[in-house]
């Protein structure tokens, strides 16, 4: 089974505290699927305002957590790094849905799964659940540019 701790994510990702938002890559099969966790906790950053009598993690992080497992698993398909000089973008959200709110204690696992690429744009699907329980779904699309 693939899978990456934190040390392999920050390789492929870009991103640096306060806006990595993958823990950990449980498993992926490239130009399949990859399955990641983020574990929501009560010192992010966000609860500060959103809000802080009831604390809720906000969607939009959800959708960028989900955006990020989706890029990880384009990375790993690919065997790209952005140290290489690739870089994957956000350029889309379709079909976003939210179900449940997230609070801190909550595991957010990331269910990804590629859909195609046409004119290197990446359509993956995505979930996000905490206990088995659907908390967000959407079509992802990503783009990689060569900085």
């Amino acid at each position: 089974m693939n899978t990456l701790d934190i040390q392999k994510i920050r390789e492929f990702l870009p991103h640096r505290y306060p806006f990595l938002l993958v823990d950990k890559v449980l498993s992926y099969e490239p130009g399949e699927s990859l399955t990641a966790i983020k574990n929501v906790t009560f010192n992010e950053p966000c609860f500060q305002g959103h809000f802080p009598a009831r604390p809720i993690f906000p969607g939009v992080l959800i959708i960028e957590a989900m955006a990020q497992a989706a890029a990880l698993l384009g990375c790993v398909t690919m065997e790209e790094r952005p140290d290489d000089g690739s870089i994957y973008y956000l350029v889309g959200v379709d079909k976003a849905r939210f179900k449940k709110t997230v609070h801190p204690g909550d595991q957010i696992t990331l269910s990804i799964k590629f859909i195609k690429l046409r004119k290197n744009i990446w359509r993956f699907s995505a979930r996000a659940t905490v206990d088995e329980k659907l908390v967000a779904s959407a079509e992802i699309l990503t783009t990689v540019a060569d900085e």
